[in-house]
């Protein structure tokens, strides 16, 4: 398990997601020999989004992200993405924490449309 800054990212945003809503469930997935931690996967009526590591960043790729609302801007990667879009956060890459909450909730509700 990564044990630098992205996990210590990683799990301020994990914190994020789980206080959105205290039905999230999170499940690792994909577990394999280049990546035996696997990804998490957050779910609520459906599937929300994953968090994943990668070398220089740490990704959160909301599955139905191009519904959502975003009036704060914070979804920052995967924007021409027909269905997807992602937060893409480095070390000190700023995260406005309600912002966020905001769009995870606005999954949850996209899930029970």
């Amino acid at each position: 398990m990564t044990t630098d800054w992205r996990a210590s990212r990683a799990d301020e945003v994990r914190t994020l997601i789980l206080q959105a809503d205290p039905d999230i469930t999170e499940e690792i997935k994909w577990r394999k020999p280049s990546n035996p931690d696997g990804v998490p996967v957050f779910s609520l009526d459906g599937l929300l989004c994953t968090l994943e590591t990668y070398k220089d960043k740490i990704k959160v790729t909301f599955a139905q992200g191009a519904s959502l609302p975003d009036p704060q801007q914070v979804f920052n990667a995967s924007l021409t993405a027909g269905t997807r879009r992602a937060v893409d956060l480095k070390e000190n890459d700023p995260l406005d924490d309600d912002a966020f909450v905001e769009l995870i909730r606005a999954a949850v509700a996209f899930n029970r449309q």
